[in-house]
């Protein structure tokens, strides 16, 4: 899948603190696939753009697994040695730590919190805000849905279909805030897609066993297997912001997909691309870049759930 016009990405984006905007750390999970990185790096490039200011592309983990040659040279970083590196040159620096998430997961709500503890101890002086993720439910934001619905236009347009089925897929989640989020956006396509679509329906693509995580179902395979996404043309529509072991042409989800059709020649899917570029999801990041500028500098380190 392109990643769109070419990116001219530097060695390192400058780990200088300016008096004009602060420092921007925006943040993936991290994978180890290279399509994951180079897409993050391009959303980073255009939200540099936007925002006027250094945007740092980095993840939490994985990324840094993935050797140098395969992006183009320059290898991926993560948030903590990177953001260690950048105090330890800007001791009092000021810097906004920007998730490229949907939702209010674990990530944000615990483990990037417990990261950043260790680094407010060695530097006391540093002004860390952590922003909140795209989407926020209380808030009646469409352009994140709307992003989902033009990545599924295309898929039409590029495939030929007429009035297809939607599932909205995400990754799963142990949050149910998370699924929340999945739920509202399924809402929200619906309403956008109106008589362009059979029927628009939400899915996850795996889930942890056990009753308690029922929340996330239906799961993919499952929703393939039963009407009405068990035959004619389904749009797989992929909540995800960058290709990767899930989401790549060849990732989890496309075998999920390969092994639903399977005995089914009635039905046939098609996998939208990722939306981590879309311009309606850069607008959403430097909005919530601005909103943490106006918030307390990080002190418990404990950012407020979006649910």
């Amino acid at each position: 899948m392109g990643l769109g016009r070419q990116v001219i990405y530097p060695a390192k984006l400058p780990l200088v603190h300016t008096d004009k905007r602060p420092q921007c750390f925006l943040f993936d999970n991290g994978s180890l696939r290279p399509a994951s990185t180079l897409s993050l790096r391009r959303s980073a490039a255009l939200l540099a753009e936007a925002l006027r200011c250094p945007v740092e592309p980095v993840s939490l983990l994985h990324s840094s697994g993935v050797p140098a040659s395969e992006l183009g040279g320059v290898s991926a970083r993560l948030l903590e040695p990177a953001l260690t590196e950048w105090l330890s040159a800007s001791p009092d620096g000021e810097a906004v730590l920007l998730p490229l998430f949907f939702g209010p997961s674990a990530a944000l709500t615990d483990y990037v919190p417990e990261r950043l503890v260790s680094l407010r101890q060695r530097f006391p002086d540093a002004r860390l805000r952590l922003a909140h993720c795209l989407v926020d439910l209380r808030e009646s934001d469409t352009r994140i849905a709307e992003a989902l619905t033009a990545a599924a236009r295309r898929t039409v347009r590029e495939n030929g279909l007429q009035r297809p089925k939607v599932l909205v897929v995400d990754h799963g989640s142990p949050q149910r805030s998370v699924a929340a989020v999945r739920n509202h956006l399924g809402i929200q396509v619906n309403a956008l897609l109106r008589d362009e679509a059979t029927v628009v329906g939400v899915a996850s693509m795996e889930r942890r066993p056990g009753s308690e995580y029922t929340f996330n179902d239906p799961l993919l395979a499952f929703a393939l297997a039963n009407a009405p996404f068990d035959e004619g043309d389904v749009i797989v529509l992929l909540q995800f912001l960058s290709p990767g072991r899930h989401a790549g042409p060849d990732g989890d989800i496309a075998q999920i997909c390969d092994e639903a059709r399977r005995g089914r020649p009635q039905l046939r899917t098609y996998l939208s691309e990722p939306i981590g570029n879309d311009p309606r999801v850069i607008a959403v990041l430097v909005q919530r870049y601005e909103e943490a500028l106006q918030s307390s500098f990080l002190g418990s380190i404990k950012p407020t759930s979006s649910a």
